[in-house]
């Protein structure tokens, strides 16, 4: 893309015109939180667009809100209306003399959560890593819990300590109780760790009572974004049995600032990987078309070094699944519901989506190319998550990067 012409975005360009990405931001010169939406390495100003190409009243003032929620909440034919809408305004020559000017560069803007966390659930749809923390855990027996291959294991998390990429990440304090102690201590954790994920972003409500289908997801996922659900493995250890994940997750989980459509994942769908157990009807996802699975490639990078390629192809439980099993009691959905995969790992040392896994439960250092070893997470380290997948004519979709920095404890 060139500074003469904004809309000269490289034909392979992971935020071309098939992408779209929506986020929020502000800029030096106008702070106000606004709806942006990404074309190579410029974000337009969605909302001023839409007033100076003459959109339709009602496009117009979805984009022109603060956050996306107003847009999640009007529902799938409205998603449909505005991506169309937007693909017009920055591909047609008719549009750029109202539009060009509305095209910030990237470096200029500081990005926002782009939407009001309304409920937070994280599932753990990844069989490599379920079944590699198993036998970490559970040495010697099944690596997985009985019900695992029979519905989406998840947890309720904390949507008000959801923060967007570059958001520091303070290293929480709880409760632990270190092999070979008999009692518990507090203190900072000493097992801080990080989880690769896909997030979906929800829109569309559903009534109490009633549950959303496999057939009905795409009806309600507006889109994708990138996920880290930091993890204290120490405190999650001691406190987890009998009910659960709490502190040793609630303290942080970022997410990336772009929402890549779902409708620009048209060519990501992929079937999921075989299932060797009956699933229950409302499960069975073996007639529903096209497939929930995603073909998507992430990279997990620790202070610039890449620690691993996580495949989000080969995550047993699908998107439609995890939607379908959260609702299937009658909880209702709401605009801005977040829920998360869970760890992405793949079958091999370099495919797996956190260091719990990578280091065996810290029993194997990883060593980084300035000579130091990790086990766990120290102060100052920086993740850095990254992936993309395929387009249309082989171009790649991008997701950008979530990001995030460990901070000392504040005991």
């Amino acid at each position: 893309m060139s500074a003469e012409n904004p809309f000269a975005v490289p034909s392979d360009d992971p935020f071309g015109p098939h992408n779209l990405p929506y986020g929020v931001f502000g800029t030096a010169a106008e702070p106000r939180h606004r709806i942006g939406v990404r074309l190579g390495d410029r974000v337009l100003d969605a909302g001023a667009a839409a007033r100076a190409v003459g959109a339709p009243a009602d496009i117009a003032e979805l984009l022109s809100a603060p956050v996306l929620n107003p847009l999640l909440a009007a529902g799938r034919p409205a998603w449909t209306r505005v991506r169309a809408a937007l693909t017009d305004w920055l591909t047609g020559a008719e549009y750029r003399d109202a539009v060009g000017p509305l095209l910030a560069p990237v470096p200029e803007v500081t990005l926002r959560l782009p939407f009001e966390v309304a409920d937070y659930v994280d599932f753990y749809a990844s069989e490599h890593h379920a079944a590699t923390v198993g036998r970490i855990f559970r040495a010697g027996g099944d690596p997985l819990t009985p019900n695992w291959k029979h519905l989406p294991i998840g947890y309720h998390g904390r949507a008000g300590t959801v923060a967007v990429s570059g958001s520091p990440v303070v290293r929480p304090c709880g409760q632990r109780r270190p092999a070979g102690e008999a009692a518990p201590s507090y203190g900072p954790s000493l097992r801080l760790d990080v989880e690769a994920e896909l997030g979906f972003v929800v829109g569309g409500a559903s009534e109490r009572g009633e549950r959303v289908t496999m057939a009905g997801a795409d009806d309600h996922v507006f889109g994708v974004c990138l996920v880290n659900d930091w993890s204290a493995r120490d405190v999650q250890s001691w406190e987890y049995v009998p009910l659960g994940p709490f502190l040793g997750k609630s303290f942080a989980t970022s997410v990336s600032p772009w929402v890549v459509p779902l409708d620009a994942l048209a060519h990501a769908r992929t079937a999921p990987p075989p299932r060797d157990t009956p699933l229950l009807p409302y499960l069975d996802d073996s007639a529903v078309l096209p497939p929930c699975g995603l073909d998507i490639a992430m990279e997990l990078r620790l202070n610039g070094h890449t620690l691993s390629r996580p495949p989000f192809a080969a995550m047993y439980w699908t998107y439609a699944q995890m939607l379908a099993h959260l609702t299937v009691n009658g909880a209702s959905l709401r605009p801005g519901d977040l829920f998360a995969s869970g760890t992405v790992s793949g079958p091999d040392p370099d495919s797996v989506g956190a260091l719990i896994e990578l280091t065996r439960g810290g029993e194997q250092p990883v060593e980084l190319p300035d000579g130091t070893r990790r086990t766990y997470l120290e102060d100052g380290d920086e993740v850095v998550i990254t992936a993309t997948a395929p387009g249309p004519g082989g171009v790649r979709v991008g997701f950008g990067e979530v990001a995030g920095r460990i901070e000392p404890a504040r005991v």
